[in-house]
C-alpha cells in the first residue's frame, strides 16, 4: 500500500513532466527545507541557501531521469548531496574543515550556541547530521523528514535520538549545559 501523500507527490512528478510549472512548484515547496537541511548539513547557511535553488533547478531539468516517481523525496536529497560535495571539491574544502565564518562573526550567547550547534552537528554521522539539521533547524517534523527520504519512522526517531546524544556531549566539552 502506497502513503497518500507519496501517490500525490508521484502525480506532480507526471503532471510537471508533462509540462506543468505548478505541479513542480508544489514539490518545491514541499521538499524545499528537507534539501536545505541535506545542504545545510554540509555547507554554510549561505552557501546552502544557494545550492537549495540550483538543486530545484537541476531536478526540474532532469526529471526525465527519475525512474520511480514514488522516490521523488530521495532523488532529490541524492542530489542535493552530490551538489554539496561538488561544490567542495570545486572549492578545494571538506565538510567542516573550519568554523562557520557567517556564524562566527554574529555576536551575543545565543548565535554562538547557535554556529557551535550547527558546527557540531557538522561533525557528526552523516545520518544524524541529516535528521538533525531537518528537526532542529528548518523544523521538519519526524513524520515529515520519513516521507521526504524514505526513511522508516522509526529510523528517523533513532537517528535523531543518537544524534542529539551526540550533539549533547560535544556541547557539554564545550561548556554547554
Amino acid at each position: 500500500m502506497m502513503p497518500e501523500d507519496t501517490g500525490r507527490d508521484a502525480a506532480l512528478v507526471e503532471q510537471a513532466r508533462g509540462g506543468d510549472a505548478a505541479a513542480f512548484d508544489q514539490l518545491h515547496r514541499k521538499f524545499a527545507r528537507s534539501v536545505h537541511s541535506v545542504l545545510l548539513a554540509r555547507l554554510s547557511p549561505g552557501e546552502a541557501e544557494d545550492l537549495t535553488q540550483e538543486v530545484f533547478l537541476s531536478a526540474f531539468k532532469r526529471l526525465g531521469d527519475l525512474q520511480d516517481a514514488l522516490a521523488v523525496g530521495p532523488w532529490l536529497h541524492a542530489m542535493a548531496r552530490n551538489a554539496a560535495t561538488d561544490f567542495l571539491r570545486a572549492r578545494g574544502r571538506r565538510p567542516r574543515t573550519e568554523p562557520l565564518p557567517e556564524l562566527a562573526r554574529r555576536e551575543g550567547p545565543d548565535d554562538e550556541l547557535r554556529a557551535r550547534t550547527l558546527w557540531h552537528i557538522q561533525g557528526l554521522p552523516e545520518a544524524y547530521r541529516e535528521t538533525l539539521v531537518m528537526r532542529l533547524v528548518d523544523g521538519v517534523t519526524g513524520p515529515e523528514i520519513a516521507e521526504a527520504t524514505g526513511l522508516s519512522p522509526a529510523s528517523v526517531r533513532v537517528n535523531l535520538h543518537r544524534g542529539m546524544e551526540m550533539l549533547r556531549e560535544r556541547l557539554r566539552k564545550d561548556g554547554w549545559e
